[in-house]
């Protein structure tokens, strides 16, 4: 019998708060609750991770890391077609929001929570959103499009209202109304979308 490889404490006690951040909210989870899940003492917990907010910043950072592998996918897959690429995004999206335990972005989330726009919360944030404009733009780059920025801005403010309408409303309805925003901001910026 083979046995199982332990997992790192660092990972475990990330793979704890993630369960508990997302499920209950960041201020609800004290250390002591992360500690206990993870089933380690204060001191080890300490050893890693010098407060709560490095704890919350290194979920966020783990979070961020499975939607840029799950985006980059799609991309990879729709064999430079930014169009399919979007349908596949959307897609994602709608079957994350169908998920059991779905709550919303944990980003938007975790910045509802943490106003102060400095705070290591908030600038982590901020790091994914940004890395979503440049995603934005570069799949849309092949369609030339003369008001880009425009455009990505209405993308972002899409998909931010896909997550919380997969939390708030009917999250089968997701995919579908995601994409078809997707596709009509595009080609009011642009005559070379096809109608697909």
């Amino acid at each position: 019998m083979i046995e199982p490889v332990p997992v790192p404490m660092r990972e475990r006690l990330i793979d704890a708060a993630s369960e508990l951040f997302y499920a209950q909210g960041l201020r609800a989870v004290s250390v002591d609750k992360v500690i206990e899940r993870a089933g380690t003492t204060k001191v080890t917990f300490y050893r890693h991770f010098k407060s709560k907010d490095e704890l919350v910043v290194a979920y966020l950072e783990q979070r961020a890391t499975l939607e840029r592998d799950g985006i980059g996918a799609a991309i990879a897959a729709s064999n430079g077609d930014a169009v399919t690429a979007l349908r596949t995004i959307c897609e994602q999206t709608g079957i994350v929001a169908c998920s059991p335990g779905f709550r919303g972005c944990p980003f938007i989330n975790a910045a509802a929570e943490n106003p102060d726009p400095e705070s290591p919360v908030r600038r982590t944030v901020a790091t994914h959103r940004a890395w979503y404009r440049t995603m934005f733009t570069e799949l849309l780059s092949p369609l030339d499009l003369p008001d880009v920025d425009d455009v990505v801005d209405d993308l972002m403010l899409l998909r931010d209202g896909a997550m919380v309408a997969g939390y708030l409303g009917d999250p089968n309805a997701v995919a579908g109304s995601f994409f078809r925003g997707c596709l009509a901001v595009i080609r009011g910026g642009t005559s070379a979308v096809p109608g697909r």
